[in-house]
């Protein structure tokens, strides 16, 4: 089966101000960012990537053109941040006064931002999205493709938390990190979440992963090296 690595688009100016940005213009990787987006290409270099598919803003895009090494990036609209509405710009710390906070804290599911989205549509388009993308690539390249898919933290987390079965209230249980890489395989029976918010290490061992099969009894061997 296809592999893809789901990449949190670097640190950005807005993460260090503390500021939901949302869909709001202008807001780039800062130096940390940058650095981050250049440790992650350097893990994901030694892949031979089939495709490199980037949320729209700029963030990811800065960040998916340093994995990629060029500019040719495909633009995935359903891959954009979550729609926050009138939360958009204001500060967390001003946010975490408002009652819905604590709704998307304990049940997102029921989380709909003023003008905005929900936080169930916002699973669904971005489950829907990877898993025609991943179909796609896997077809037109067979089930050795590995992709990169570079998006937003929340984007991330509803990825993964359909992948392990778990319901959408349960997701905060999940870290993704800026620059971080999680990694999901798609099999015929069910996803494999093969690694969480990973920030080092080599990456060339998927080379020789095999398709997702029946489920190792005690764990398997894992990767030779």
């Amino acid at each position: 089966m296809a592999t893809v690595l789901l990449v949190r688009h670097g640190r950005s100016t807005a993460n260090v101000a503390g500021v939901l940005s949302g869909r709001a213009p202008g807001v780039d990787l800062d130096d940390v960012g940058r650095r981050q987006a250049a440790r992650t290409a350097e893990r994901i270099g030694v892949l031979p990537l089939v495709a490199v598919i980037s949320s729209p803003l700029e963030r990811c895009r800065q960040t998916a053109e340093i994995i990629a090494k060029h500019p040719g990036v495909q633009l995935e609209p359903d891959l954009t941040e979550c729609d926050y509405g009138q939360w958009q710009g204001r500060a967390l710390k001003e946010l975490a006064q408002e009652p819905l906070w604590s709704v998307v804290q304990t049940r997102p599911s029921e989380a709909v931002f003023p003008g905005g989205e929900s936080m169930a549509a916002m699973q669904a388009r971005s489950v829907a999205a990877i898993r025609r993308h991943d179909a796609a690539l896997e077809a037109e390249h067979g089930d050795g493709a590995v992709w990169v898919a570079v998006t937003h933290g929340d984007i991330i987390k509803s990825v993964l938390a359909d992948a392990l079965g778990m319901h959408l209230d349960l997701f905060q249980r999940i870290t993704v990190n800026p620059g971080s890489v999680s990694i999901v395989r798609y099999g015929t029976s069910r996803p494999e979440v093969v690694a969480t918010n990973t920030d080092s290490g080599d990456l060339s061992w998927l080379r020789a992963a095999g398709p997702v099969g029946d489920a190792a009894v005690g764990g398997g061997a894992g990767p030779s090296s």
